[in-house]
């Protein structure tokens, strides 16, 4: 049997990557070509089903003939080119971007291979000082645009603020929020389309926000929950997870993950439902399934609540439900 192309070939580029000769196809990205060679970069704001848009700039990479360092995310790869993944200059940068994050905003609900990182790059966001006490309530989005305040000289500024708590699927942590801008590309032309939501603001004071930091029920959301779905930090949450957080009950290693289709239409998505104590905790979609690339509605992500509403009353007929259900 011959086989069968299902994309026209591509050409194959040549580069040098901290001294060995890596092979990959014209237009990738340097990212691609370190994960060609085993090389582990770190990345916060990359995903493969979204835009690259640099935020964080922890994956930066020495490149010959460039004068500042560059996103590996986002920079294609050219022939002969020279990287340079593991010299004292793009240690430090990292280390000082995991620093000031870490400094900022709260990093413990980020992957395991972030608190790695902070370790292996000797990361110290404490010596920056003790961090400021939390905003009130709507004081972050009140900020105006381009006035800025100076710094206490004393403490850490940071991003905390409490919880948004407006609805019945989804929280908002933003004293989480690292700005990868993950949920601006899901909520646009890389997955839903909504535009719901941006980032507002600029300099320290950059946020993410609704258009005028109006309440979600009074935006464009239309509460796919793909922004959870692309979400690095827990500042994006399903409403029960957080809520079994908060209640201690939260067991990741006492939850199974069961592959289904959704029964709401005729797509096919794929789902990922998570489930603790024989009840769904949340659900998910693989981000490499060819359907979703892990982006789904609100009904996928969302109306499994009907599973939980099974269970009838112990003294009438087994076939009577209860009222209400």
């Amino acid at each position: 049997m011959s086989a069968v192309f299902v994309d026209p070939p591509r050409t194959l580029v040549d580069l040098d990557v901290d001294g060995e000769t890596v092979r990959v196809p014209d237009g990738a990205t340097i990212l691609d070509a370190c994960r060609a060679g085993g090389i582990d970069t770190p990345t916060l704001c990359f995903a493969d089903t979204l835009t690259p848009v640099n935020a964080c700039r922890v994956c930066v990479v020495e490149v010959e003939g460039s004068r500042a360092l560059v996103p590996a995310c986002s920079r294609a790869v050219e022939p002969g080119m020279s990287v340079v993944t593991d010299s004292e200059r793009v240690k430090d940068s990292r280390r000082l971007v995991l620093e000031f994050l870490a400094s900022s905003v709260d990093v413990e609900l980020t992957s395991a291979d972030v608190h790695r990182w902070m370790v292996e790059y000797g990361a110290r966001p404490d010596r920056f000082g003790p961090r400021m006490p939390p905003l009130d309530p709507g004081e972050r989005d009140a900020k105006p645009t381009g006035h800025h305040h100076g710094p206490e000289p004393d403490v850490t500024e940071t991003v905390e603020q409490p919880v948004k708590v407006d609805n019945d699927l989804y929280v908002r942590d933003y004293a989480r929020c690292i700005l990868c801008y993950k949920c601006v590309e899901a909520c646009g032309v890389d997955a839903q389309n909504t535009f719901a939501i941006a980032v507002a603001g600029r300099g320290f004071d950059a946020r993410i926000s609704t258009e005028y930091a109006v309440p979600l029920d009074a935006s464009a959301c239309v509460y796919c929950g793909n922004c959870i779905g692309v979400c690095p930090t827990g500042a994006l949450m399903f409403k029960s997870e957080r809520d079994m957080r908060d209640a201690g009950t939260w067991d990741e290693t006492a939850q199974t993950v069961t592959t289904t289709i959704c029964p709401y239409c005729g797509v096919g998505c794929e789902l990922e439902v998570h489930v603790q104590d024989n009840e769904i905790v949340t659900v998910t979609s693989p981000s490499d399934h060819h359907v979703t690339s892990g982006h789904l509605c609100v009904k996928g992500r969302f109306g499994f609540q009907y599973v939980q509403r099974r269970k009838r009353r112990e003294d009438p007929a087994p076939d009577v439900p209860v009222a209400g259900y």
